[in-house]
């Protein structure tokens, strides 16, 4: 009795100490494992990173769209102004801002008795491939006079037409600058 009761103790025990062990085996996770999976995240990782700088160059080119649309929109509008006579301007000037802070300072209103001005930007905005702290706004970008040609574009007595100054190719294969 005493040998069957000491062998029914020891397979009890056997059969906790299996319990034990099959919950710590699948409590924990082997090397193999971790190391397929540090992998697999490896790759997802890789395929990420393409899509990621896509995403944050097609941003930029929408800022960049947003801006010389901005910007263009008020030179026109600084020249319309002139054509209308609401302000003053030169007769042998072309018409368009002398500068690009002219838009955002402001000009009296001709046609408004009591003085008032017009303002066509509130802000100039950045050039968003002009990544310098030390470049104010305004020297982001690169001018064009009205007397300078289309295809070689200078700075002049005027603010005929803006373009940014980076070297990039865009996602359609054009040049920035030619935006």
């Amino acid at each position: 009795m005493f040998l069957q009761e000491r062998s029914s103790r020891f397979q009890y025990r056997m059969r906790n100490e299996q319990k034990m062990t099959s919950r710590i085996r699948i409590a924990g996770f082997s090397l193999v494992e971790l190391l397929v999976s540090v992998a697999i995240l490896a790759v997802l990782a890789s395929v990420a990173m393409p899509v990621v700088e896509l995403t944050q160059k097609r941003k930029k080119e929408a800022e960049l769209r947003l801006a010389l649309r901005e910007i263009r929109s008020a030179i026109d509008a600084y020249k319309e102004a002139i054509t209308q006579k609401r302000i003053s301007g030169a007769t042998d000037a072309s018409g368009y801002p002398p500068t690009l802070s002219d838009l955002v300072a402001g000009v009296p209103d001709l046609s408004s008795k009591n003085g008032a001005m017009i303002y066509f930007l509130r802000r100039i905005p950045r050039d968003p491939f002009n990544s310098d702290p030390s470049v104010t706004a305004i020297d982001s970008w690169g001018k064009r006079s009205f007397a300078s040609p289309a295809n070689k574009p200078m700075p002049g007595a005027d603010v005929f037409d803006i373009y940014t100054k980076s070297g990039g190719i865009a996602l359609d294969g054009t040049a920035y600058k030619d935006w």
